[in-house]
């Protein structure tokens, strides 16, 4: 039963990390590593399938490993982020709330500048 419920959370977290990648308020790193988390202690099929996934895997296995992310992931992410925020702003109805989403873009931009950039031999 507990496997179950481990292969459960780690699904839902596996789609809320894809969705993440579209949406700019919601995390996708946090997500990915739980799922890592609920299938290596629920299903070791999909822990495997996941770490050995094309786009996904070497992602993730480079973040648990401390190597840090591709200078070019932080500048995607950066520049998919910054304006999906100006626009979320540009069409948010409460005027205040507007500064509100400088909250998470802040954070996001702090955290990518403060964690290691992968040298580009291991690109």
């Amino acid at each position: 039963m507990i496997r179950v419920l481990f292969n459960v959370l780690g699904t839902l977290s596996l789609g809320l990390g894809l969705l993440g990648i579209f949406l700019p308020l919601l995390p996708t790193t946090p997500f990915l590593l739980l799922a890592a988390f609920c299938y290596l202690h629920g299903s070791p099929r999909m822990h495997h399938w996941l770490l050995s996934h094309r786009i996904l895997g070497p992602y993730i296995r480079d973040f648990q490993a401390g190597r840090g992310i591709p200078l070019r992931s932080k500048l995607i992410a950066l520049a998919l982020m910054w304006p999906s925020l100006a626009w979320s702003a540009w069409v948010m109805p409460v005027p205040w709330a507007r500064w509100l989403l400088l909250i998470p873009g802040i954070g996001v931009t702090v955290y990518l500048i403060r964690t290691p950039t992968r040298p580009r031999s291991e690109d």
